[in-house]
């Protein structure tokens, strides 16, 4: 269902429809139609960052190809569906049917030249697939160039193959748009960038390209989430203040590679994906946690030699064949076995279901699952709207007639005047706020968050239930006390934030006595 921004924006497109030419006209329905749709959501990454397994925690289901492999080649979109199923997209249109394999996943081969496939379209009863598609997406860095390309295309990064060259007669097709047309009209909304150790330089220059494509003016950095995976990786002694912990490392890690990446990105989050794709897919299982409870009984010396190389643990002599501890590695890796192990030490009673729990809990996909619920599924609107604009912004950029480029921006200058266009300024305060760019008071920040995430009035005042004129009231008493923050005591960055959350309350309030069409300023709808 469309929020009252993204309703907007499609009421723009469909006006425009008739007063454009066919090429344009076939760009606008393309945004008409994602328009309607989730949101679009990339997960990308340099080759072996751990996307897919990312993709399969996020899902709960172990459906992305985690090896190299034919698929993990091409762009796959995971969508909500009744009915299980894999669609093989041609280049030329066409649509193949195909089943999963025995094991739940992709199937390690299609029956089709690779050449000839435009993309995958897997649908799944996943009930977080009914309002956020998934796109699992091929390695940034790979010796293999046309899987790049596919990746760099969708995040409006580089020209894909088949894009033609944006001086070509503008009376070609609907499809012979440039890079950054193309991209904006069929590619991701929002992105997840998953990477290892540390960001490197082309990789801020897809996020740049990625935000380019996607945000328009107003909507500041919304749209993409950073994942510093693999935390286990970390070395404790290369991270000052860490105290010799991992976890604490990767933290902080983390927090420094974030300052680096914003704007880029809203936030960037510590997560052992391997880890959390084990617990959350149901891979771990009863007999896993049985092994692990008999290396628990290992002597600690013997087991401290066992945790120094993968090879040493499926070669010293244990209680556990080697098959089993092979698969114990394949699962949770060192970093999960040694804090397995050191649970059950600690409490030889516990259950296999609470082992899973607490390895879970240590992967970081909680706190990565309550970030993009704040950073994506409650301005899901906004974002979409954002995006929607920025493929105009880049329509009128690639048509030859100077009219209708001029007839495209005049309808996104109206439409930014509209009360419902002052989310984009909300999402980027809310932004702000949350990802620390701009420090205010805790009381101060959860208020921000409140507004910002419901799109009930009494929720978004922290008044449930009660009467409308009790409502009004808060809504102006809080409107004038964010105005007079943002003149007197308040820093540059706060009294930006603030102008913006005065807006947002003094629309609540005109919508509480009717004078705005229902609306509210909240995200979770947009």
């Amino acid at each position: 269902m469309q929020g009252p921004l993204s309703l907007s924006v499609g009421g723009l497109c469909t006006a425009l429809l008739p007063q454009v030419s066919p090429r344009t006209a076939g760009g606008l329905r393309e945004v008409l139609r994602r328009l309607d749709t989730p949101l679009q959501l990339a997960v990308a990454g340099r080759i072996k960052a751990g996307k897919s397994t990312l993709v399969n925690a996020l899902i709960g289901r172990r459906v992305a190809p985690t090896d190299v492999g034919e698929c993990t080649r091409l762009v796959t979109r995971f969508q909500y569906g009744t009915v299980d199923r894999i669609e093989v997209v041609m280049r030329d249109g066409g649509r193949n049917t195909i089943p999963f394999a025995a094991d739940g996943g992709i199937p390690a081969d299609l029956g089709i030249p690779l050449e000839q496939v435009s993309h995958l379209e897997a649908y799944l009863t996943s009930a977080l697939l009914s309002d956020v598609t998934v796109i699992d997406t091929p390695g940034l860095g790979s010796m293999d160039s046309a899987s790049v390309s596919r990746t760099e295309a969708l995040l409006g990064a580089a020209r894909s193959e088949d894009t033609p060259d944006p001086e070509a007669d503008p009376d070609t097709g609907p499809g012979d748009l440039d890079q950054v047309s193309e991209f904006a009209v069929a590619g991701a909304e929002a992105v997840v960038y998953v990477f290892t150790q540390s960001i490197r330089a082309d990789d801020t220059k897809v996020l740049a390209a990625f935000t380019a494509a996607t945000a328009s003016r107003d909507a500041g950095p919304v749209n993409a989430l950073a994942v510093l995976n693999k935390a286990d990786t970390v070395q404790p002694d290369s991270v000052d203040g860490s105290g010799g912990d991992i976890w604490h490392a990767a933290e902080l890690l983390a927090a420094s590679q974030a300052a680096v990446l914003r704007p880029r990105v809203a936030d960037v989050l510590p997560m052992n994906g391997l880890l959390a794709e084990t617990a959350e897919t149901g891979a771990f299982t009863a007999a896993d946690a049985e092994a692990l409870r008999a290396l628990a009984g290992v002597d600690p010396a013997l087991f401290g030699a066992m945790m120094m190389a993968a090879d040493l643990f499926t070669s010293l002599e244990a209680p556990v064949d080697s098959p089993a501890r092979v698969r114990l590695l394949q699962l949770l890796d060192l970093y999960g076995i040694n804090a397995a192990v050191q649970i059950l030490r600690a409490e030889p009673a516990v259950s296999a279901g609470e082992l899973r729990r607490r390895l879970l809990a240590s992967s970081g996909l909680g706190e990565f699952r309550r970030r993009l619920g704040e950073v994506f599924r409650l301005r899901a609107d906004g974002i979409k709207a954002s995006a929607a604009l920025a493929s105009l912004g880049a329509l009128a950029a690639a048509t030859g007639d100077p009219h209708e480029r001029q007839r495209i921006h005049d309808g996104i200058e109206m439409l930014l005047q509209r009360p419902e266009a002052h989310q984009l300024r909300l999402l980027e305060a809310l932004t702000l706020v949350s990802g620390g760019a701009v420090a205010m008071d805790p009381e101060l920040t959860a208020e921000i968050l409140r507004l910002g995430g419901s799109t009930r009035p009494d929720e978004q005042l922290g008044l449930p239930g009660r009467a409308a004129a009790e409502l009004q009231a808060a809504a102006l008493e809080r409107a004038g006390w964010w105005r007079s923050f943002a003149s007197f005591g308040a820093t540059p960055g706060q009294s930006r934030v603030a102008h913006v959350v005065h807006r947002a309350y003094f629309l609540l309030w005109q919508e509480l006595k009717g004078q705005v069409p229902p609306g509210p300023p909240g995200l979770a709808s947009r």
